[in-house]
């Protein structure tokens, strides 16, 4: 016989899904190094706490993009379910994580923790997650706001996540913009790069409307004969970007010494993949463009003497859509399905 719910205790919270949290920290270590050696070596600047807070949050990321894409570490692992199965785990998991419930997966369990530690809400992460989702819908974008939309899901919403992480006070709009555009510099840099992988895999970032402005044919982009026109849409692309890595740079000027430190290097990582793209001209998808370890190393060096540097005045113009703007048009748009927030167990519970 099932028990009266009346003597049933609710499930206790569990931050971190009741693992320890030097556990989830060292898994999410692994998860960085494998994934990600550029973030890895940027996030070794941050002091102790803040790095280990963004290591819980990249875990967390990561695992929500390998399930979306059936990959592992961002490597082609196998398909799996299907694409609706998919974001519904992923924004189970999530919920269930934000509410202090075991997932039995580590990176959202890690999600959890940096989650109560760092102030991140469940509206955050269901801004990231409809990047997935619209991932998974074969959606493309038709407009430059609706490239922005996108890059601010799968990017921005993660920097202001980030800010969150190195305690940028939830209040401080101006700061949260600056770290949403370098989240979005980040993106561009990534489309200009993948754009042969993503042809392949039967996707497009770049805007119909820029498509059709170049008279390149939809699903024709990557063909010889339009290799002139997708040069100059990069470098177009490559442009944006770096006005919001120019943004960002100054919004840095506002954070400590190392944590500016560790964004500066981050920015010049990730600005030099978009700048090297773009100087490759029409060879730039001949081979992955990569920045070698050497690289790595003089830009983190570079990126101390920029913090120890004034950050000058700030932009004339700050980059347009503004943050806000690029908020109004994903609430407009909506989320291809809710995010689910299931109740915690209580007296009804069996």
């Amino acid at each position: 016989m099932l028990a009266p719910s009346r003597i049933l205790r609710p499930t206790p919270r569990q931050i971190g899904g009741g693992r320890e949290r030097d556990d989830l920290v060292a898994e999410a270590h692994r998860a960085i190094r494998k994934g990600s050696k550029s973030f890895a070596a940027a996030s070794r600047i941050f002091d102790r706490d803040t790095r280990e807070k963004a290591w819980l949050l990249y875990a967390w990321c990561r695992r929500c993009d390998d399930i979306a894409d059936g990959q592992d570490s961002g490597f082609t692992l196998r398909p799996g379910t299907d694409g609706h199965e998919r974001i519904t785990g992923i924004r189970v998991l999530t919920a269930r994580a934000l509410e202090g419930q075991p997932t039995a997966e580590p990176a959202f369990d890690a999600f959890g923790q940096v989650a109560l530690e760092a102030g991140l809400k469940a509206e955050m992460a269901a801004d990231v997650i409809e990047g997935f989702a619209l991932d998974l819908a074969g959606w493309r974008p038709r407009s430059e706001m609706d490239l922005w939309r996108y890059c601010y899901h799968v990017a921005g919403a993660v920097g202001v996540m980030m800010a969150r992480v190195m305690g940028v006070d939830p209040d401080d709009d101006e700061l949260l913009d600056r770290a949403c555009d370098l989240g979005l510099a980040f993106q561009l840099g990534n489309i200009a790069r993948d754009i042969s992988e993503d042809a392949a895999g039967d996707r497009c970032y770049l805007p119909m409307e820029w498509l059709a402005e170049a008279d390149i044919p939809p699903g024709e982009h990557m063909k010889p004969a339009f290799r002139p026109q997708l040069v100059a849409l990069v470098a177009k692309l490559v442009a944006l970007a770096e006005e919001r890595e120019a943004s960002a740079r100054f919004g840095a000027a506002s954070l400590s010494f190392r944590q500016r430190w560790a964004v500066l290097a981050a920015a010049n990582i990730y600005g030099a993949i978009g700048r090297k793209v773009r100087a490759r001209g029409a060879k730039a998808w001949d081979r992955r463009v990569r920045i070698g370890k050497l690289a790595k190393l003089r830009h983190v060096l570079t990126a101390l003497f920029e913090a120890l540097r004034s950050p000058g005045e700030p932009p004339a113009q700050w980059p347009q859509p503004a943050r806000g703007q690029i908020l109004l048009a994903v609430r407009m748009a909506g989320p291809i399905a809710p995010m689910p927030m299931t109740p915690l167990p209580d007296e009804d519970s069996t």
